[in-house]
C-alpha cells in the first residue's frame, strides 16, 4: 500500500520529475519540478481547487520520481517521458511533425533554392518555419516567378543540354545552360533572399532605379518586366507585413469548448506573416485553458524554433 506520509517525508527538495502510477502499473501522469517535494505534497491536499487532480489522485497507488540537475533537464524529460508513454491525464500535443523551411544552397555557383524539414542539411540558408507545404509551394511559386532562380535538383540541373519548360514560360533563367551570368544570377539570389527575409521595400526601390535605368536606355519590354515586379511585390507587400517589419514572433491563442481544445499559432518572421496552424491538444477532462496552454508550448517548443517573442492569449 502506497505511504504517502513517508513518502512525502522523505521526498528530496531538488528538481526532477515525477510519474504517477494507477494500481494496474499504468503510468497516468508525468509533471517536472523545481522542487520536488513542494509539487507533489500540492496534489495531495484537501480540497483541491481541480476536480481533475482530485479524480488522478485517487487513482495513485505510487509515485516515482528522478532528479536531475536543473528545472531545464526535468523540462526536457518530461516532454520525452510524456511522448513515450502519453498518460491520461496530462495535455498530449497530438501533432509533432516537423515544419517545413525554404532553403538556399550556399556554395553552388548557381545556388538552388528549395524546400526542406531538416535543418541539419549544410550551412546554406534557411528561411522559415513556415506553418505547412502549402504555404512553402505559394512562396516558391510567387519569388519563381519574380527573379527565376533554380528549384530543380542539382542532378537535374547538372545533365541539362537545353533549358527546360520552365525557361520556356519565364520562370527560370537557364542557368543550366549559361544563359545567365554568375554575377546576374548572385543578384536575382540576393534579392530573392530580400523577399523571403520580408525586405520588400529594399527590392522595390531596387527595381525601380533598375526600371528608370531601362526607360532611359530605351528597353521599354525590360521596364514593363520590372514594374510587373514591383506591383506584385507591393501587392504581396500589403497583405503580409506586420507592423514591425523586424518582428520574430509567434502568436500562441487557446479556446476550449465541451471538452475539446483548439490552440492557433501564427509564424511572423522578419515582420512577414508567414501563416498560421491549428492544433488540437488532447486535455484532460477539467483542463483549464491556461493549463493546456503551458503544457501546449513547453511540448511544441521543445521539438520546433523558438522565436525571439512569444505572444499568448492566457496569463499562465
Amino acid at each position: 500500500m502506497f505511504d504517502l506520509k513517508a513518502f512525502l517525508h522523505d521526498l528530496t527538495t531538488r528538481p526532477g520529475v515525477y510519474r504517477m502510477f494507477s494500481a494496474d502499473e499504468e503510468i497516468i501522469y508525468v509533471g517536472k519540478a523545481g522542487n520536488l517535494r513542494n509539487r507533489v505534497s500540492s496534489y495531495f491536499r484537501q480540497n483541491h481547487p481541480e476536480g481533475k487532480v482530485k479524480v488522478m489522485v485517487a487513482q495513485i497507488a505510487r509515485v516515482e520520481i528522478t532528479t536531475t540537475v536543473t528545472e531545464a533537464d526535468a523540462l526536457v524529460l518530461e516532454h520525452d517521458l510524456i511522448k513515450q508513454h502519453r498518460p491520461r491525464y496530462n495535455v498530449l500535443l497530438r501533432d509533432d511533425k516537423s515544419y517545413p523551411y525554404i532553403y538556399i544552397s550556399k556554395h553552388d555557383e548557381y545556388p538552388r533554392l528549395g524546400s526542406t524539414r531538416s535543418r541539419k542539411r549544410d550551412d546554406g540558408r534557411y528561411i522559415g518555419p513556415y506553418p505547412n507545404s502549402h504555404a512553402v509551394r505559394r512562396t516558391l511559386h510567387f519569388v519563381q516567378k519574380l527573379f527565376g532562380v533554380r528549384q530543380c535538383d542539382d542532378s537535374y540541373f547538372r545533365n541539362r543540354s537545353r533549358p527546360c519548360l520552365q525557361y520556356q514560360i519565364g520562370r527560370c533563367s537557364g542557368s543550366c545552360v549559361g544563359l545567365i551570368s554568375p554575377e546576374d544570377y548572385a543578384r536575382d539570389v540576393r534579392m530573392t533572399q530580400w523577399v523571403l527575409d520580408g525586405r520588400n521595400q529594399q527590392v522595390v526601390d531596387t527595381l525601380v532605379e533598375q526600371m528608370e535605368q531601362a526607360s532611359e536606355a530605351l528597353e521599354f519590354e525590360t521596364a514593363a518586366m520590372l514594374r510587373d515586379r514591383i506591383r506584385d511585390i507591393r501587392a504581396v507587400n500589403e497583405r503580409a507585413q506586420v507592423e514591425n517589419p523586424n518582428a520574430m514572433v509567434d502568436v500562441v491563442a487557446i479556446s476550449m469548448s465541451e471538452g475539446l481544445a483548439c490552440v492557433q499559432v501564427f509564424f511572423v518572421r522578419n515582420g512577414v506573416n508567414l501563416g498560421n496552424r491549428a492544433f488540437y491538444p488532447r486535455a484532460p477532462e477539467g483542463s483549464t485553458q491556461a493549463e493546456t496552454l503551458y503544457s501546449f508550448l513547453t511540448q511544441f517548443y521543445l521539438g520546433h524554433e523558438i522565436p525571439r517573442e512569444i505572444l499568448i492569449s492566457h496569463d499562465l
